[in-house]
C-alpha cells in the first residue's frame, strides 16, 4: 500500500502544454482532473464534450469567452475515467503548433479554473492512483529519452511492469515467510508445524540469488539509459578527431594535419551498434608550453578520470614513444579499447605485441580509410552488452535508485542469514526480514516516502 499522502492540491484540475515548445505541425495542451470536460468545453465550441463517449477525437474551435472570438481550429480528444493514463478525466486540444497559440488555449484553460501542472505530475496521478508503480514511472521517461533502439526496448519492457512484477514476487516470498514467523512467535506451541529460523534463512538466500541476478545487469542498464562516457585520448594528430567524426558521420571536429587543432573537449552521443556513447574528444595529452593547449589537457586528464571507456589511440606507424606509455599507464585501470591508427602507412607495433603488453584490447585500423572500423563498433558493444543484446525479455536496473535499494536489500537478507546461523533469536532476525520487504517496496513505490516521491516526479518534463 503506498503510503504517499495526498493533499487537496492532487485532486485539482491541472493542465499543461505536453508538446515542444516551438513551431510545428500541431501542439497538445492536456487537462486532467475531475472538472477536466466542463472546463475545457466552456471554451470549445463544437461538440458538447460533457455528452460524448470517452476516447473520442471531436472538431471545433477554441473561442475566448470573454470575447467571443476565435483562437484557433482545433481537435478535442475525450478520456473518461478510469481508463486513462491518470486514471482521471482528460481532454486532449490538438491545436497548430505555434508559441503564441499554444499559450493562448493554455491560459484561457487556466482562467477556467484549472491550474498549471507541476512537472511530471500527469505521470505522478498516475502513480498515486495505482496506474502503475516506481518503475514504470521511470520508464516513462526512459522512452522519452532512449538514444538506442535497445534502450527504447529495455524501457518498454519496464513501462509493461517487467521489473515490478519480479520485485512484488520477491517481496511476495518474503511476506509469506513472515505470515509463518509471526504465526511461530505468537504461538510457539506450533513450533513442529510452523517454519523455522532455518527456512527463513533460506528464504533470504533465494531472494538474495534473485537480487544478485538483477544487480549484474545495473551496469549494462545505466549505459542504456545515461549513455557511456567514452573519451577518445591520445597524442595530438593521432586521429582522435578524425574517429569522432567517424562515429558521429560529421564534421563535429576540426581535422588538419597540424598537431594540436582541437584545444578543448568536444561531446558527442551516438550509438555505436546499440550502444549509446557520450563521445568525449579529448586535446592530445602531452607537455606544452602553450597556456591555452595547456588548459585543454588538463580537460582531458579530467575527462578521462570520468569515462567508463577509453578508446586510446596510438600512431601504429611509428614505434611506441615514451608519451604512448604514459598513456598506456595511466589508463592501465580504465575498460580500454587499445587503436593501433594509420594502418595505412605501415605498421612499426604489431596487435600481437600490445596485447601481450597491455592485456587489453588491441585492434589496427585506418580512421583515414576507414578499414577495421566495424571491428571497432563490435568490440565496444562486445565488452558491454555480451549476453545481454540478444534477449529481448531481459529485465534490466536501469537506475542508481533502483541498484541503490536492491543492494540494500540485499545487506539487510545477507544479515538475516547471519542472524540464523549465529543462533539469534527469530524476533531479532526478523527486523532485518522486514527491513528487506520494505526496502523493496521502495523500489516499486509500495513503501516510498513522500520526499522521495516529489523528488523523483521533479526530474519529469513539464506536461509529462
Amino acid at each position: 500500500m503506498k503510503i504517499m499522502a495526498q493533499t487537496l492540491t492532487e485532486f485539482d484540475t491541472i493542465s499543461a502544454i505536453s508538446t515542444p515548445i516551438g513551431e510545428g505541425g500541431i501542439s497538445i495542451v492536456r487537462t486532467s482532473g475531475e472538472d477536466a470536460i466542463k472546463i475545457v468545453n466552456e471554451i470549445f465550441k463544437g461538440a458538447d464534450l460533457s455528452k460524448v463517449p470517452t476516447h473520442t477525437v471531436h472538431y471545433g474551435h477554441i473561442v475566448d469567452p470573454a470575447t467571443g472570438k476565435t483562437i484557433d481550429e482545433v481537435m478535442a480528444t475525450v478520456f473518461r475515467a478510469p481508463k486513462t493514463f491518470t486514471r482521471e478525466d482528460i481532454v486532449e486540444i490538438s491545436c497548430h503548433g505555434g508559441i503564441v497559440v499554444t499559450n493562448h488555449i493554455l491560459q484561457l484553460i487556466l482562467a477556467q479554473g484549472a491550474r498549471m501542472a507541476d512537472p511530471g505530475e500527469f505521470t505522478k496521478r498516475a502513480f498515486v492512483n495505482g496506474r502503475i508503480d516506481l518503475t514504470q514511472a521511470e520508464s516513462v521517461m526512459d522512452i522519452i529519452r532512449a538514444k538506442t533502439d535497445k534502450a527504447r526496448q529495455v524501457a518498454v519492457g519496464q513501462l509493461e511492469g517487467g521489473l515490478m512484477h519480479k520485485v512484488k514476487a520477491m517481496r511476495q516470498e518474503i511476506l509469506d515467510t513472515l505470515a509463518n514467523v509471526e504465526v511461530n512467535i505468537d504461538y510457539p506451541e506450533y513450533d513442529a508445524d510452523q517454519v523455522t529460523a532455518k527456512q527463513m534463512a533460506d528464504t533470504s538466500k533465494d531472494v538474495i540469488s534473485q537480487i544478485d541476478k538483477l544487480l549484474k545487469t545495473a551496469q549494462e542498464g545505466t549505459i542504456l539509459r545515461n549513455g557511456l562516457a567514452t573519451a577518445i585520448v591520445g597524442q595530438p594528430n593521432v586521429g582522435k578527431s578524425s574517429l569522432l567524426n567517424y562515429l558521429t558521420q560529421s564534421d563535429k571536429a576540426i581535422v588538419t594535419d597540424v598537431a594540436g587543432t582541437t584545444r578543448d573537449t568536444l561531446e558527442e552521443y551516438v550509438s555505436v551498434k546499440g550502444v549509446p556513447l557520450k563521445l568525449i574528444d579529448t586535446a592530445g595529452i602531452h607537455k606544452t608550453d602553450d597556456k591555452v593547449e595547456q588548459i585543454g589537457v588538463e580537460r582531458s586528464q579530467a575527462a578521462l578520470k570520468k569515462a567508463d571507456l577509453v578508446l586510446l589511440l596510438i600512431d601504429g606507424s611509428q614505434a611506441l614513444s615514451d608519451e604512448d606509455k604514459v598513456l598506456i599507464k595511466a589508463t592501465q585501470d580504465k575498460k580500454r579499447i587499445i587503436i593501433l591508427n594509420k594502418l595505412d602507412l605501415g605498421q612499426k607495433i604489431t596487435v600481437d605485441e600490445l596485447k601481450e603488453k597491455t592485456g587489453s584490447e588491441v585492434i589496427s585500423t585506418s580512421i583515414l580509410q576507414e578499414k577495421n572500423l566495424d571491428e571497432l563498433e563490435d568490440l565496444i558493444k562486445k565488452l558491454f552488452f555480451s549476453g545481454i543484446e540478444n534477449s529481448n525479455d531481459q529485465i534490466m536496473v536501469t537506475n542508481q535508485r533502483q541498484s541503490g535499494l536492491l543492494a540494500k536489500a540485499k545487506r539487510e537478507l545477507e544479515d538475516v542469514v547471519q542472524a540464523v546461523n549465529d543462533d539469534i533469536p527469530v524476533d531479532i532476525a526478523q527486523i532485518d526480514f522486514n527491513g528487506a520487504w520494505d526496502t523493496l517496496g521502495e523500489i516499486t513505490g509500495d513503501s516510498a516516502p513522500d520526499e522521495l516521491i516529489n523528488t523523483l516526479f521533479s526530474q519529469f518534463c513539464l506536461g509529462k
